[in-house]
């Protein structure tokens, strides 16, 4: 029998919505956060923090998903982490403050580990899938949405810390953080109770940064690196 012909790519149904849901929450949190309000790109990234938390439990609970579906919502969900969670939270630490060279190369670094670590992960669990069914019960180092978790907190810590500390805190962050998405280490997935917590523990820091922080956008600037004011004088000359 003849496939019907699909009018539209990809597969529709609701093991992605959530997933979906999170890729909107984290496009809105950009928005906001380069207008300087961090408080909601705050409150956006922890949102889509939780909405990849029970993806993957909603398109397991869909019995008979062929391998094409599997494969797709699998993909899905890596593309959406390398922007909720790869480069919104490099974007919000760069408007934040991380704006040396320091800080670019910490940037670029973060974003090539989360890069490498979601990349790696789909090899993983590809093959996994072709032998196995259900979920991975260990991670491969730190999950990328950890970063949901992290700086959220360290966002919470402007408020009892001065701005250079809390820039530094920043810096830490994202070597830290992207340096465990690639060290191999084995961490056993949390189970509802540590989940739980955890949330709760987000939550708590939501609501702190919600009730108590007042952080104003630093002037945007790029640093002055001589050679870029020297080339400009040059050709101004040269008119």
């Amino acid at each position: 029998m003849k496939e019907k012909k699909k009018r539209f790519i990809g597969f529709y149904d609701y093991t992605v919505i959530l997933t979906y849901i999170g890729l909107s929450c984290t496009v809105v949190g950009m928005t906001q956060a380069i207008d300087g309000r961090f408080r909601i790109a705050i409150v956006c990234l922890a949102l889509s923090g939780l909405c990849d938390m029970f993806d993957g439990k909603i398109a397991r609970s869909k019995k008979g998903r062929t391998e094409d579906e599997k494969l797709f919502g699998m993909q899905i969900d890596s593309l959406c982490d390398v922007v909720c969670f790869g480069v919104y939270p490099a974007m919000i630490c760069w408007l934040l403050g991380v704006r040396s060279i320091v800080g670019w190369i910490l940037i670029c670094f973060y974003c090539i580990c989360s890069v490498i670590r979601l990349g790696y992960f789909n090899v993983l669990e590809t093959k996994r899938q072709q032998l196995e069914d259900g979920a991975n019960k260990c991670y491969h180092g730190l999950p990328i949405t950890s970063m949901a978790i992290v700086l959220p907190l360290v966002f919470m810590l402007q408020i009892f810390i001065s701005t250079a500390v809390f820039i530094c805190a920043l810096y830490l962050s994202l070597f830290v953080v992207g340096l465990l998405f690639v060290v191999d280490f084995p961490l056993r997935k949390p189970n509802n109770i540590v989940l739980t917590v955890l949330v709760l523990l987000v939550a708590i820091a939501v609501m702190i940064v919600i009730l108590f922080s007042n952080f104003h956008i630093p002037k945007l600037s790029f640093p002055n690196t001589g050679f870029f004011d020297w080339l400009s004088r040059r050709v101004i000359d040269a008119k």
